[in-house]
């Protein structure tokens, strides 16, 4: 297996060439299974994998103890290799709904506190707000950060869903070593301002939904039904006509990956590989299955004809629908 490593901005950590999006082993996609989750993150930590995501807001709570027991019941030399990066900010409440952002230092400084204890670390490798705070300048917010580095409670400010304004002006505040943001054959926005920003920058992309929540995985079927809860069920391109839409082109991808002998979720993931060795791709893998034909895209190459035909089959913009329901799309700066 390819052995890669790329780097998260110049200022920040080495990782290997995916990282491990925990979020979905506590909430939003179904039903999980506690023991194989921590199997797979123990797989992922075996295979080379290092960047480990969560957020203190991941069913309240439950992934950042999750992550917590799966480090520590780790092997030794796995634990010590590992990045934790963590979100914040998001306000939640008993019922589980959601309650707008909070970036202000006093509540930074409060999650970081409550984020390590329940990881059971002396520091968080990676520290960003999940969503822009709109009351709160984002100077005030990686300020805060900038202080949980000087007392060794973090390690590196990350950024998340933020629009190239927001980058310029947090990393004229501190060096900011990764930028988090949805990034995928059908959702390629950042490469129009964002993308070359951060280049300019030296910033680290770390991309999520590299798979769209499991919708150009080529496991996802129009008549799939979806379990209480889950996110999928009110994302707009999970709806109707644009369902299908999403499908005939995941169909199209399902035909260049059967031509190179590999799966539409090995291609996709080997799609934002291609992109540049600033970009670690996570995947969401939730079991130890996923995870390894994830890892199989590490060994696929893509020319430039391949790419060419990923282009037509996918081409920019081709999805229907947006990232998100209406009205969590007002909160992502990055689409301002």
């Amino acid at each position: 297996m390819t052995t890669r490593t790329r780097n998260l901005g110049t200022t920040g950590p080495r990782t290997a060439a995916l990282g491990l999006g925990c979020m979905g082993m506590s909430a939003l996609y179904g039903a999980t299974d506690r023991a194989e989750s921590i199997a797979t993150v123990h797989a992922a930590l075996e295979a080379g994998i290092t960047l480990l995501d969560t957020g203190d807001f991941y069913a309240m709570g439950h992934n950042e103890l999750l992550v917590g027991e799966a480090l520590r019941t780790a092997p030794a030399a796995a634990r010590e290799k590992a990045l934790v990066s963590v979100k914040f900010g998001a306000l939640r409440d008993p019922d589980g709904n959601w309650g707008g952002y909070d970036g202000r230092p006093a509540a930074v400084k409060n999650f970081a506190a409550y984020s390590l204890q329940r990881l059971g670390v002396d520091h968080i490798d990676v520290y960003r707000i999940a969503r822009l705070d709109p009351d709160v300048p984002i100077e005030e917010t990686v300020g805060a950060i900038a202080e949980l580095i000087e007392k060794g409670h973090v390690r590196h400010v990350g950024l998340s869903e933020v629009g190239a304004e927001t980058v310029r002006r947090a990393a004229a505040t501190a060096p900011i070593a990764d930028l988090q943001i949805e990034y995928s054959l059908i959702s390629r926005g950042i490469e129009r301002e964002i993308l070359p920003t951060t280049r300019e920058l030296g910033i680290g992309i770390t991309a999520y939904g590299v798979l769209s929540r499991g919708l150009i995985s080529g496991h996802f079927s129009r008549d799939r039904q979806l379990a209480p809860g889950d996110f999928r069920a009110h994302s707009p391109r999970f709806q109707g006509d644009n369902l299908q839409h999403n499908l005939n082109l995941v169909e199209a991808l399902r035909e260049i990956a059967g031509q190179k002998g590999v799966s539409v979720a090995q291609i996709a993931i080997a799609w934002v590989l291609s992109r540049g060795e600033d970009i670690v791709p996570l995947v969401g893998a939730r079991t130890r299955e996923r995870l390894a034909e994830s890892l199989g895209a590490l060994d696929v190459t893509l020319d430039a004809t391949d790419l060419a035909a990923i282009e037509r089959a996918v081409p920019a913009d081709a999805a229907a629908g947006d990232r998100y329901p209406t009205a969590q799309m007002a909160h992502l700066d990055s689409e301002r």
